[in-house]
């Protein structure tokens, strides 16, 4: 992020927006933090790590707008970004990443993100997607924009739907279907259903290729 781009001068609103930061990079949160903290109109209420302390801040706090990193340990962006937003109907997420994907922006938008912005967004973009977002409207990085001009979300014939991602994230974590069934609150035959959907989907067989897969496509941290 650039400090040529910040400014104590902000026209957009004088509405603070609380903002709740979701990185396991502490870096990139102090270098949020300090940024942000030169618009008055920002208010950075909490900050965490990962993905299931992420759930118990936002269900605490409500924030605004959450800034929402994808790969995390415990849970990863897009299943945090889910459970929120169903929860959550006046937060909105914004989804802060380095992986520019039209793969993830899929996954992003299917969880119910309303934004996906580029960790090398400049300080006054990140500003304006969080003031976008926070006023109900959608917000991409320039890049992302043509992506999806591109390839449009709705031609991807075969992707998998936001349910499956998550079983296929949890799945590539070790879980076995029963446990995901009591995590999820799903039968353990309605999980065995979506494993079998996202093997043919996929076109693959064994779970090291469904690891794999989740790995490539940001759906757990490849750590």
């Amino acid at each position: 992020m650039e400090n040529s781009e910040l400014s104590t001068n902000n026209t957009a609103s004088e509405y603070i927006t609380s903002v709740l930061l979701v990185d396991d990079h502490p870096m990139v949160q102090d270098g949020l933090t300090a940024c942000l903290s030169y618009y008055h109109d920002i208010n950075i209420i909490g900050s965490t790590q990962d993905g299931k302390d992420a759930l118990t801040q936002a269900l605490t706090l409500k924030p605004d707008v959450i800034l929402m990193d994808i790969s995390m340990p415990d849970m990863n962006g897009i299943d945090a970004t889910e459970i929120i937003t169903e929860q959550l109907k006046n937060t909105r997420v914004l989804i802060f990443s380095m992986h520019d994907s039209i793969e993830f922006v899929s996954s992003a938008m299917q969880a119910g993100a309303s934004g996906y912005i580029l960790k090398d967004t400049g300080s006054a973009e990140v500003y304006a997607a969080i003031k976008a977002v926070a006023s109900g409207e959608k917000y991409f990085s320039p890049s992302i924009a043509q992506a999806l001009i591109d390839s449009p979300l709705g031609d991807e014939k075969e992707k998998l739907t936001t349910r499956e991602q998550v079983i296929l994230a949890y799945t590539a974590q070790g879980y076995a279907c029963k446990t995901i069934a009591k995590m999820l609150n799903i039968s353990f035959r309605t999980v065995e259903a979506h494993r079998r959907n996202i093997k043919a989907k996929l076109n693959v067989d064994s779970l090291a290729e469904l690891i794999r897969y989740a790995v490539n496509h940001g759906l757990v941290d490849s750590e």
